[in-house]
């Protein structure tokens, strides 16, 4: 059985890589993620009265929260991206708003991240369940989707942050300056 939860958000990125590509101006999407939860392999529920493994709000509360208050409207910037250091420098207050990774944030590297990202949730919240596939629409015609079997493949170190329950989103702040989820 499957548990799946949709979620939208706005955001902007930029991509370097590519300076021909129109992803090389800072642009922004709507984007929805999308998350298949299921028990862990071994895990058996007596669904009881209640006529369910877990209750919905336990399963979703932290990772609509970390979406909501952390994701929606942040800017998704390579971890050499000169913008950090404008931020760094001129406006400091916006560094927790940023979403960086190593290398271009790419809608499979973020979603990479973000797949990490929930499983450390999940872990500390809800450990009887973990995430077996997530997707990103970028746009209405564009959706990159990951599965376990796609992120035990991910030999990309994204970042630090991806692996912890707090709603960080970058490694440019000392861990204690987020609030653990």
């Amino acid at each position: 059985m499957l548990i799946q939860f949709k979620r939208r958000f706005s955001m902007a990125h930029r991509l370097r890589f590519d300076r021909d590509s129109k992803c090389a101006t800072p642009h922004g999407h709507n984007e929805f993620v999308c998350v298949d939860l299921q028990a862990k392999p071994g895990k058996t529920f007596d669904w009881g009265g209640a006529n369910y493994a877990e209750n919905f709000s336990n399963l979703k509360k932290q990772w609509h929260r970390f979406v909501d208050v952390s994701l929606d409207h942040a800017f998704q910037l390579g971890h050499d991206d000169p913008m950090i250091g404008y931020f760094r420098d001129h406006e400091p207050e916006i560094l927790p708003r940023l979403l960086v990774i190593q290398g271009d944030p790419t809608t499979e590297a973020v979603a990479a991240a973000l797949y990490m990202k929930l499983n450390a949730i999940m872990a500390v919240h809800v450990p009887d369940f973990e995430c077996v596939r997530l997707e990103i629409e970028e746009t209405p015609t564009n959706s990159v989707i990951l599965t376990q079997a796609d992120l035990a493949t991910c030999t990309v170190n994204l970042g630090d942050w991806c692996h912890r329950a707090d709603m960080s989103m970058n490694d440019l702040l000392p861990v204690d300056s987020w609030e653990r989820l």
